[in-house]
């Protein structure tokens, strides 16, 4: 299969795509598939033989690219590339029309919130992963929260803050601590919690970065874990321990700052209602073949759902794969499966 891997593109998380992106790559070449890296921002050069940028087993060519500590400078990225506001790059969907198919490896912006699965729906391009309505849902944490509220899933209480229009917000009502976060970005960029009302004005204006819509979201204490689901089954839970802050963009992805057991050391009670919590609000957030769901448990076994990812990373300190490696699932079979949507027991 002919398979164009779309990574990068003009997100605060185009870093951690391009190291998801380049490690799927790898696997579905070393899996037997013709495979190029596109990044979805810089496009690629224009050829009039499309097969030959594909890459085969045989070339013996890896990509590689890692994440640095901090989240990527987009207003030099667009100033130094000449590409401006565009969001889709040179002779992208001409080479991803070639494709049997696009394995969707982005993260946040126009990956996540529907669009680019909208454009493929459209042109009749077959992708990986959810639908343009899935996407859009579990983007906008304002609507999943409400969704799962719906469904009977317990989610943190919150209020949404449109920075430009409202000047200040009742916040008497939340028991600090609490989280500070853009409605819509993932990789924990523009997060803070926030200890004290004195905190709460840098706060706003460090998630105001990022987006206008911004998350106003009570703190739970308690322990961190994360629940994959795969072809309808979920997967074990993972715990993630921090060995200092907060789950941030530095701790998340460099490798060492957590400690992820899997399967986590719980009751099985707790879970086996976290695995079907996950698939509860997968269901009712209309995602496609693979998700992953993160939550928090308090110290009286209290689970509250966070959010959902429609593309969970894939990096060397990624939970999902993981998760799938802890039931027998290799890398590359985790790769493989979501690519043919057919779960590997």
């Amino acid at each position: 299969m002919r398979i164009v891997v779309l990574a990068g593109g003009l997100s605060n998380e185009r870093d951690v795509s391009l190291v998801s992106g380049s490690l799927i790559a790898n696997a579905l070449i070393e899996n037997g598939h013709e495979v190029v890296l596109v990044d979805l921002y810089m496009g690629i050069e224009a050829c009039a033989d499309w097969s030959q940028v594909f890459v085969k087993k045989e070339d013996n060519k890896l990509y590689e690219f890692t994440v640095p500590e901090r989240e990527p400078d987009l207003d030099k990225i667009k100033i130094e590339s000449g590409l401006g506001e565009a969001l889709i790059g040179p002779n992208v969907l001409e080479i991803c029309k070639y494709a049997d198919k696009v394995f969707v490896g982005l993260h946040g912006s126009i990956g996540e919130n529907g669009q680019i699965q909208a454009i493929f729906d459209a042109m009749g391009i077959e992708y990986t992963g959810s639908g343009y309505v899935g996407s859009l849902l579990a983007m906008d944490k304002d609507i999943s929260k409400q969704l799962m509220v719906a469904a009977g899933v317990q989610t943190p209480t919150w209020h949404l803050v449109n920075f430009e229009t409202e000047a200040l917000v009742e916040f008497e009502e939340f028991n600090l601590p609490c989280i500070i976060k853009p409605c819509s970005n993932g990789s924990s960029i523009g997060v803070s919690i926030v200890n004290s009302l004195d905190e709460f004005g840098d706060a706003l204006n460090f998630a105001a970065k990022y987006e206008d819509n911004i998350l106003v979201e009570k703190m739970i204490i308690g322990r961190e874990f994360s629940v994959g689901v795969l072809g309808g089954r979920a997967l074990p839970a993972i715990e993630i321990i921090l060995k200092e802050g907060f789950y941030d963009y530095k701790n998340k992805y460099q490798i060492g700052a957590t400690i992820e057991v899997c399967p986590a050391e719980i009751d099985e009670e707790i879970s086996d209602k976290l695995q079907a919590t996950a698939l509860l609000t997968h269901k009712a957030l209309r995602l496609g073949f693979y998700s992953r769901v993160d939550f928090i448990v308090d110290k009286d076994g209290e689970i509250f759902c966070l959010e959902a990812n429609t593309l969970p990373g894939m990096t060397p300190t990624s939970l999902l794969p993981q998760e799938a490696a802890s039931v027998g699932i290799s890398y590359n079979q985790l790769c493989e499966a979501i690519c043919n949507e057919e779960v590997q027991r």
